[in-house]
């Protein structure tokens, strides 16, 4: 059997600076220094390299909802974006509540993703959750505490009683807090007022007091710096949309702005931006809709914005006017991601997961032209951003400049696995 490598990636400037030759066999970083002989080599002088990304939260549809996403145009998406693994999200059609359900569900992904994928289960009354836990859910949620686009809460005892299961399998449970009004608002602002940062806030903190102790906590896309405070010792998960997007800066009834939680005032953006350090995940949410459905009076639209693809190209955007530093970067979405769901690590280390997404200089202006989801649309149209020329999965070019080439992705299973 040859000794050669698969793969080299020349001349990478590391997070801390020193420039190495990253060499890949079967998958997996063998050495980080001097090149040892390889199948390829592929120059990184210029470039920014980054460990793939972990998105723990998208929802890809499928099924039925297929006109809107399915797992080929999601994890395209996924891959143009710099992605490397995605986590898909069990408010499905039907929902990922029974083993069956979540058995057909990693078929599907198994037969159509383009990367790395995991699957979360379901929480519903009477869930089987230690069943849904052997099938290879990477962590359930996430879990509603109002109602969403195809999710509806759980009751306070149901929530309880699941929590405590949850903490009893060592899970992770992934939480959707807010507290919504009755209203139907007709614009981005009373939607603020019907789903407040002030209940977000609230919800978050009693579910970490009342479970934070014994259950492992991960609250979804926060969208006001007092929930990422509320958090206390739990992880804590910023979506690109509430960190980039506010009421202030978008026409009042602009349906692809409406987004569950909601977006929020100009000021709350920004008093986000500045919970940067204590941020732990950023993930896309990535939920789309069709325009179609979209192009509706704001209160008959639904909720949900596509964003996996659009995601690390804003981040990079912002790394390079200087607002953060790589290893920030790759912190928050790669490895805090990662070591949350018990996922290898990818990485410049020997043994870490060779899944890398490679970015030139040039910035951009988004435009949904370009972009690979079913949805069409983005609510990004015009920002500056960076997108990957090319990205490496599994040791393996799997997207170069527009292309994509067949790879070898993965289904990564929870750990209560038991095939």
């Amino acid at each position: 059997m040859s000794s050669r490598c698969d793969l080299v990636l020349a001349d990478v400037t590391l997070p801390d600076g020193r420039v190495a030759d990253v060499s890949i066999r079967e998958g997996n970083v063998r050495h980080t220094g001097a090149p040892l002989p390889a199948e390829q080599v592929i120059s990184c002088r210029g470039l920014v390299v980054l460990p793939g990304a972990v998105d723990m939260h998208v929802h890809f549809r499928g099924g039925i909802q297929r006109e809107k996403e399915d797992w080929e145009s999601g994890t395209m998406s996924a891959l143009a974006g710099g992605v490397t693994v995605v986590v898909d999200q069990p408010n499905t059609v039907p929902p990922l509540t029974s083993p069956e359900a979540f058995r057909n569900r990693v078929a599907e992904a198994g037969r159509n993703s383009l990367c790395n994928f995991a699957i979360n289960a379901g929480v519903a009354q009477g869930t089987d959750l230690i069943a849904l836990w052997r099938e290879g859910a990477m962590a359930f949620g996430e879990i509603f505490m109002a109602p969403s686009s195809y999710g509806e809460p759980l009751s306070p005892p149901a929530l309880s009683a699941a929590l405590s299961a949850i903490g009893r399998l060592g899970a992770l449970a992934t939480i959707h807090a807010e507290k919504a009004g009755p209203a139907r608002p007709d614009d981005l602002a009373g939607h603020d007022l019907n789903r407040p940062a002030k209940g977000e806030t609230e919800a978050v903190r009693e579910v970490a007091r009342a479970y934070g102790e014994h259950t492992r906590l991960h609250f979804c896309h926060l969208s006001a710096a007092g929930s990422v405070i509320a958090a206390g010792s739990s992880s804590r998960e910023v979506t690109p949309h509430h960190l980039f997007l506010s009421v202030d800066q978008s026409i009042p009834g602009d349906t692809l702005r409406k987004v569950n939680p909601p977006i929020r005032s100009e000021k709350e953006r920004r008093d986000l931006w500045r919970m940067w350090e204590r941020i732990d995940v950023i993930a896309s949410d990535h939920a789309p809709h069709t325009l179609r459905e979209k192009n509706v009076p704001f209160r008959d639209a639904p909720s949900g914005i596509p964003g996996v693809e659009t995601m690390l190209p804003l981040l990079l955007a912002r790394m390079k006017e200087g607002l953060f530093s790589p290893a920030s970067l790759i912190e928050k979405t790669s490895w805090r991601p990662s070591d949350l769901l018990g996922i290898p690590r990818a990485g410049f280390l020997p043994g870490e997961r060779a899944d890398f997404a490679l970015y030139g200089d040039e910035v951009i202006a988004i435009s949904a032209d370009d972009l690979h989801s079913r949805a069409g649309w983005t609510p990004y149209e015009g920002f500056p951003a960076v997108f990957p020329s090319q990205v490496i999965l599994g040791g393996a070019p799997a997207y170069r400049e527009g292309e994509f080439i067949e790879a070898a992705p993965r289904w990564f299973p929870g750990r209560g696995y038991h095939p």
